[in-house]
Protein backbone atom coordinates (compact mmCIF):
# COMPACT_ATOMS: atom_id res chain seq x y z
CA UNK A 1 0.00 0.00 0.00
CA UNK A 2 2.68 2.51 1.38
CA UNK A 3 4.81 1.93 -2.34
CA UNK A 4 1.53 2.19 -4.39
CA UNK A 5 0.50 5.20 -3.06
CA UNK A 6 3.82 7.02 -3.35
CA UNK A 7 4.01 5.87 -6.74
CA UNK A 8 0.59 7.10 -7.96
CA UNK A 9 1.38 10.01 -6.58
CA UNK A 10 5.05 10.41 -7.79
CA UNK A 11 3.63 9.67 -11.51
CA UNK A 12 0.77 11.99 -10.98
CA UNK A 13 3.16 14.69 -9.86
CA UNK A 14 6.27 14.45 -12.46
CA UNK A 15 3.17 15.47 -14.89
CA UNK A 16 2.84 19.28 -13.65
CA UNK A 17 5.17 21.86 -14.20
CA UNK A 18 7.47 22.83 -11.39
CA UNK A 19 7.21 26.23 -10.52
CA UNK A 20 10.65 28.07 -10.55
CA UNK A 21 11.45 29.55 -7.38
CA UNK A 22 12.47 33.67 -7.03
CA UNK A 23 15.14 33.54 -4.34
CA UNK A 24 14.63 36.45 -2.74
CA UNK A 25 11.20 35.37 -1.99
CA UNK A 26 11.39 31.92 -1.10
CA UNK A 27 12.54 30.58 2.27
CA UNK A 28 13.62 26.53 2.26
CA UNK A 29 13.67 24.16 5.62
CA UNK A 30 12.26 26.72 8.43
CA UNK A 31 12.48 24.70 11.77
CA UNK A 32 8.73 25.71 12.83
CA UNK A 33 8.88 23.46 15.99
CA UNK A 34 12.43 24.57 16.82
CA UNK A 35 13.40 21.12 17.60
CA UNK A 36 15.83 20.20 14.37
CA UNK A 37 13.32 17.54 13.13
CA UNK A 38 13.65 17.22 9.45
CA UNK A 39 9.22 16.50 9.90
CA UNK A 40 9.05 20.30 11.32
CA UNK A 41 10.57 22.21 8.21
CA UNK A 42 8.48 23.99 6.04
CA UNK A 43 8.98 26.35 2.75
CA UNK A 44 7.61 29.84 1.64
CA UNK A 45 7.06 30.89 -1.69
CA UNK A 46 5.77 33.96 -2.60
CA UNK A 47 4.05 35.27 -5.17
CA UNK A 48 5.55 37.68 -7.93
CA UNK A 49 3.52 40.42 -7.75
CA UNK A 50 5.07 42.94 -5.25
CA UNK A 51 2.29 42.84 -1.96
CA UNK A 52 2.89 44.54 1.44
CA UNK A 53 1.37 40.32 2.61
CA UNK A 54 -0.19 38.03 0.79
CA UNK A 55 -2.88 35.64 1.47
CA UNK A 56 -1.79 32.10 2.68
CA UNK A 57 -2.65 28.69 1.77
CA UNK A 58 -0.50 25.59 3.25
CA UNK A 59 -0.39 22.80 1.30
CA UNK A 60 0.14 19.36 2.47
CA UNK A 61 1.72 16.10 1.10
CA UNK A 62 0.14 12.70 0.41
CA UNK A 63 2.22 9.09 1.74
CA UNK A 64 -0.17 7.53 3.61
CA UNK A 65 1.48 9.09 6.46
CA UNK A 66 4.37 7.36 6.15
CA UNK A 67 6.85 10.11 5.03
CA UNK A 68 7.97 12.74 7.34
CA UNK A 69 9.63 14.86 4.52
CA UNK A 70 7.98 15.40 0.85
CA UNK A 71 7.18 19.13 1.07
CA UNK A 72 8.60 19.64 -2.35
CA UNK A 73 6.46 16.97 -3.34
CA UNK A 74 3.28 18.77 -2.46
CA UNK A 75 4.40 22.28 -3.84
CA UNK A 76 5.41 20.73 -7.05
CA UNK A 77 2.03 19.50 -7.37
CA UNK A 78 0.05 22.68 -6.85
CA UNK A 79 2.36 25.43 -5.72
CA UNK A 80 2.06 27.27 -9.26
CA UNK A 81 -1.97 27.42 -9.97
CA UNK A 82 -1.84 29.27 -6.05
CA UNK A 83 1.28 31.59 -6.34
CA UNK A 84 -0.67 32.20 -10.08
CA UNK A 85 -3.55 33.27 -8.10
CA UNK A 86 -1.54 36.18 -5.42
CA UNK A 87 -1.14 33.09 -2.60
CA UNK A 88 1.88 32.70 -0.53
CA UNK A 89 2.68 28.81 -0.82
CA UNK A 90 3.47 27.23 2.56
CA UNK A 91 4.69 23.59 1.94
CA UNK A 92 4.98 21.79 4.74
CA UNK A 93 6.06 18.90 6.40
CA UNK A 94 4.69 16.23 9.58
CA UNK A 95 6.16 13.58 11.53
CA UNK A 96 5.27 10.46 9.81
CA UNK A 97 3.43 7.41 11.72
CA UNK A 98 6.97 5.49 11.79
CA UNK A 99 8.04 8.25 13.88
CA UNK A 100 5.11 8.69 16.51
CA UNK A 101 0.88 7.72 16.54
CA UNK A 102 -1.77 10.30 15.79
CA UNK A 103 -2.38 12.92 17.05
CA UNK A 104 1.20 13.86 16.28
CA UNK A 105 0.83 14.55 12.69
CA UNK A 106 -2.32 17.32 12.82
CA UNK A 107 -0.12 18.68 16.23
CA UNK A 108 2.56 19.31 13.83
CA UNK A 109 0.16 20.86 11.09
CA UNK A 110 -1.19 23.39 13.92
CA UNK A 111 2.13 24.05 15.20
CA UNK A 112 2.89 25.39 11.56
CA UNK A 113 0.20 27.51 11.51
CA UNK A 114 1.12 28.77 14.50
CA UNK A 115 4.47 29.72 13.15
CA UNK A 116 3.40 31.16 10.03
CA UNK A 117 1.18 33.86 12.43
CA UNK A 118 3.71 33.84 15.12
CA UNK A 119 5.91 35.27 12.06
CA UNK A 120 4.06 36.49 9.68
CA UNK A 121 5.71 40.32 9.61
CA UNK A 122 9.10 38.23 8.71
CA UNK A 123 7.79 37.00 5.58
CA UNK A 124 4.96 38.85 4.37
CA UNK A 125 2.17 36.79 5.48
CA UNK A 126 -1.64 38.55 5.77
CA UNK A 127 -2.68 35.98 8.32
CA UNK A 128 -6.28 37.48 8.08
CA UNK A 129 -6.73 34.29 5.65
CA UNK A 130 -4.69 31.27 6.06
CA UNK A 131 -6.39 28.15 3.52
CA UNK A 132 -5.24 24.48 3.76
CA UNK A 133 -5.48 21.53 0.97
CA UNK A 134 -3.70 18.24 0.57
CA UNK A 135 -3.93 15.08 -1.20
CA UNK A 136 -4.71 11.92 -0.45
CA UNK A 137 -3.24 11.49 3.36
CA UNK A 138 -2.22 15.09 3.40
CA UNK A 139 -6.27 15.55 2.40
CA UNK A 140 -7.25 13.89 5.52
CA UNK A 141 -5.20 16.05 7.52
CA UNK A 142 -6.02 19.42 5.49
CA UNK A 143 -9.39 18.45 6.40
CA UNK A 144 -9.27 17.81 9.84
CA UNK A 145 -6.92 21.03 10.36
CA UNK A 146 -10.31 22.81 9.44
CA UNK A 147 -12.67 20.34 11.26
CA UNK A 148 -10.68 20.62 14.85
CA UNK A 149 -10.51 24.96 14.55
CA UNK A 150 -10.57 25.61 18.15
CA UNK A 151 -10.50 22.23 19.27
CA UNK A 152 -7.88 21.71 22.35
CA UNK A 153 -8.66 17.97 23.62
CA UNK A 154 -11.40 15.73 22.53
CA UNK A 155 -12.75 12.39 24.00
CA UNK A 156 -14.29 9.94 22.62
CA UNK A 157 -15.56 6.86 24.76
CA UNK A 158 -11.91 6.73 27.26
CA UNK A 159 -9.47 8.14 24.85
CA UNK A 160 -8.63 11.77 25.17
CA UNK A 161 -6.09 13.23 22.34
CA UNK A 162 -4.77 16.88 22.65
CA UNK A 163 -5.89 18.06 19.20
CA UNK A 164 -3.46 21.53 19.50
CA UNK A 165 -0.79 19.64 20.84
CA UNK A 166 2.09 21.52 22.60
CA UNK A 167 4.39 21.68 19.74
CA UNK A 168 7.21 24.09 18.87
CA UNK A 169 7.24 27.65 20.73
CA UNK A 170 3.82 29.25 19.57
CA UNK A 171 1.67 27.69 22.01
CA UNK A 172 -1.73 30.11 22.15
CA UNK A 173 -1.65 31.50 19.07
CA UNK A 174 -4.41 30.50 16.67
CA UNK A 175 -3.95 27.63 14.80
CA UNK A 176 -7.31 28.10 12.39
CA UNK A 177 -7.81 28.21 9.36
CA UNK A 178 -10.50 29.83 6.79
CA UNK A 179 -10.97 27.60 4.08
CA UNK A 180 -10.04 24.33 2.78
CA UNK A 181 -9.77 21.93 -0.02
CA UNK A 182 -9.72 18.03 0.23
CA UNK A 183 -8.28 16.34 -2.63
CA UNK A 184 -9.64 12.53 -2.11
CA UNK A 185 -8.51 12.10 1.70
CA UNK A 186 -9.60 9.55 4.03
CA UNK A 187 -12.03 11.14 5.97
CA UNK A 188 -13.29 7.86 7.90
CA UNK A 189 -10.65 5.20 8.53
CA UNK A 190 -13.52 2.95 10.01
CA UNK A 191 -14.68 2.55 6.22
CA UNK A 192 -11.85 2.55 4.20
CA UNK A 193 -12.89 -0.79 2.65
CA UNK A 194 -15.73 0.03 -0.13
CA UNK A 195 -17.15 2.60 2.56
CA UNK A 196 -18.61 -0.47 4.59
CA UNK A 197 -16.20 -1.38 7.13
CA UNK A 198 -12.42 -1.12 8.43
CA UNK A 199 -9.52 -2.64 6.23
CA UNK A 200 -7.94 -5.85 8.28
CA UNK A 201 -4.40 -6.40 9.13
CA UNK A 202 -2.03 -4.10 8.38
CA UNK A 203 -3.06 -1.21 6.85
CA UNK A 204 -1.73 2.54 7.02
CA UNK A 205 -4.34 3.65 8.91
CA UNK A 206 -3.50 1.05 11.55
CA UNK A 207 0.09 2.39 11.47
CA UNK A 208 -1.31 6.04 11.90
CA UNK A 209 -3.22 4.86 15.90
CA UNK A 210 -0.33 2.58 16.45
CA UNK A 211 -2.24 -0.94 16.73
CA UNK A 212 -5.08 -2.69 15.42
CA UNK A 213 -8.32 -0.67 14.88
CA UNK A 214 -10.35 -3.05 16.34
CA UNK A 215 -8.59 -2.91 19.51
CA UNK A 216 -8.03 1.37 19.00
CA UNK A 217 -11.41 1.81 17.67
CA UNK A 218 -12.01 5.46 20.24
CA UNK A 219 -8.26 6.72 18.66
CA UNK A 220 -9.62 5.95 15.09
CA UNK A 221 -12.45 7.82 15.50
CA UNK A 222 -10.71 10.60 17.10
CA UNK A 223 -8.65 10.45 13.68
CA UNK A 224 -11.44 11.19 12.10
CA UNK A 225 -12.05 14.84 10.07
CA UNK A 226 -15.79 13.99 9.85
CA UNK A 227 -15.87 13.30 13.79
CA UNK A 228 -15.56 17.14 14.44
CA UNK A 229 -17.77 18.69 11.81
CA UNK A 230 -20.25 20.67 13.02
CA UNK A 231 -21.76 24.24 11.39
CA UNK A 232 -18.43 26.58 12.81
CA UNK A 233 -16.01 24.57 10.53
CA UNK A 234 -14.93 26.72 7.56
CA UNK A 235 -16.09 26.20 4.04
CA UNK A 236 -14.68 23.25 1.71
CA UNK A 237 -14.12 22.09 -1.75
CA UNK A 238 -13.74 18.07 -2.16
CA UNK A 239 -12.24 16.77 -5.32
CA UNK A 240 -11.86 13.05 -5.73
CA UNK A 241 -11.10 11.19 -9.09
CA UNK A 242 -13.92 8.79 -9.94
CA UNK A 243 -10.87 5.60 -11.08
CA UNK A 244 -9.43 5.87 -7.84
CA UNK A 245 -8.36 2.20 -5.97
CA UNK A 246 -6.30 3.83 -3.20
CA UNK A 247 -8.84 5.90 -1.19
CA UNK A 248 -12.74 5.11 -2.23
CA UNK A 249 -14.28 7.97 -3.59
CA UNK A 250 -17.10 7.10 -1.69
CA UNK A 251 -15.39 8.65 1.25
CA UNK A 252 -15.43 11.82 -0.28
CA UNK A 253 -19.53 11.44 -1.09
CA UNK A 254 -19.75 10.69 2.63
CA UNK A 255 -17.89 13.65 3.71
CA UNK A 256 -19.61 16.13 1.19
CA UNK A 257 -22.43 14.58 2.35
CA UNK A 258 -21.98 15.66 6.06
CA UNK A 259 -20.60 18.84 4.87
CA UNK A 260 -23.56 20.12 3.05
CA UNK A 261 -25.65 18.95 6.23
CA UNK A 262 -23.94 22.09 8.44
CA UNK A 263 -24.27 23.68 5.06
CA UNK A 264 -19.86 23.81 4.88
CA UNK A 265 -19.77 22.39 1.40
CA UNK A 266 -18.96 24.83 -1.19
CA UNK A 267 -18.76 22.29 -3.82
CA UNK A 268 -17.98 18.76 -4.37
CA UNK A 269 -15.95 18.02 -7.42
CA UNK A 270 -15.81 14.42 -9.39
CA UNK A 271 -13.82 13.67 -12.40
CA UNK A 272 -14.46 10.98 -14.78
CA UNK A 273 -11.15 8.72 -15.01
CA UNK A 274 -9.59 10.38 -12.62
CA UNK A 275 -7.12 8.09 -10.36
CA UNK A 276 -5.31 8.82 -7.09
CA UNK A 277 -3.80 11.76 -8.42
CA UNK A 278 -3.37 10.89 -12.50
CA UNK A 279 -6.58 12.61 -14.51
CA UNK A 280 -7.78 14.19 -11.01
CA UNK A 281 -4.63 16.64 -10.92
CA UNK A 282 -5.43 18.70 -14.08
CA UNK A 283 -5.80 22.62 -14.91
CA UNK A 284 -9.42 22.70 -14.59
CA UNK A 285 -9.64 21.45 -11.02
CA UNK A 286 -6.51 23.05 -10.11
CA UNK A 287 -8.14 26.34 -11.61
CA UNK A 288 -11.09 25.57 -9.16
CA UNK A 289 -8.96 25.75 -5.90
CA UNK A 290 -7.61 28.78 -6.66
CA UNK A 291 -10.97 30.30 -7.94
CA UNK A 292 -12.28 28.72 -4.50
CA UNK A 293 -9.84 30.17 -2.06
CA UNK A 294 -9.55 33.50 -4.06
CA UNK A 295 -13.57 34.03 -3.56
CA UNK A 296 -13.10 32.79 0.31
CA UNK A 297 -10.40 35.53 0.81
CA UNK A 298 -13.22 38.37 -0.72
CA UNK A 299 -15.66 37.19 2.24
Amino acid sequence: MKHLVVALLTLAIAAQPVCSQNADKAWKNLDYAGDGHVAHQLDIQLPAVEKPAYPVVVVIYGSAWFANNMKQMAFNAMGKPLLEAGFAVVSINHRSSGDAPFPAQINDVKAAIRFLRANKATYALDDAFIGITGFSSGGHLASLAGTTNGVTTFTQGTTTVDIEGQVGPHVGVSSAVDAVVDWFGPIDLLKMDACERAKTGQSPEAALVGGSLTEKTDLVILANPITYLDASDPSFLVIHGEADNVVPPCQSALFAAALQEVKRLNAYLTVPKGQHGPVTFNAETFKCMADFFKAEVAQ
